[in-house]
């Protein structure tokens, strides 16, 4: 297991990272940039060693209820591999140049791996989920649409 001062010195090696100290000697770490509300990357890095990474829009990781993978007994590999996925799943989106927020989408494509394809729209202040022309799921928020869909072992689609 890593120490809390080399997981630091591995944290901070990461510039879009910004340090903030908490109570009880923790340290957050805050990707200001980040393209949603979402900033911890790294929360309540301990003295003890333990701590989490912020991984809710990773598959391969099993979170918490707030989206956090314990790094306690991570390896120098598997603390970085985490933070630079991190960091990536809160970046910005962009398209031709301009930010979008995930609340001002319109449509997002979703795919599971035997390629069934869902489509996710937003219409009327709900967003709701499409099979073809049937309406599968409604939801209030994109959050509760998009956690349906993980649920459900659909993915995103980049393309």
């Amino acid at each position: 297991m890593l120490s809390f001062e080399e997981k630091l010195k591995i944290i901070e090696s990461f510039p879009k990272l910004e340090r903030k100290n908490v109570s009880l000697k923790r340290v957050n770490f805050h990707y200001v940039e980040s393209g949603s509300d979402k900033k911890n990357v790294v929360y309540h890095l301990h003295p003890n060693g333990n701590g989490f990474v912020y991984a809710d829009k990773l598959n391969e990781y099993d979170t918490d209820d707030k989206g956090m993978v314990n790094i306690r007994d991570f390896s120098e590999e598997e603390l970085r591999e985490i933070i630079e996925k991190s960091i990536q799943s809160l970046e910005p989106s962009t398209l031709e140049g301009e930010t979008i927020e995930e609340e001002s989408m319109e449509e997002e494509k979703w795919v599971d791996s035997e390629n069934n394809t869902l489509l996710l729209l937003q219409e009327e202040g709900f967003w709701n989920i499409y099979a073809g022309v049937n309406l599968e799921n409604s939801f209030s928020s994109y959050m509760e649409a998009c956690e349906y869909l993980k649920e459900e072992d659909f993915n995103k689609s980049h393309i």
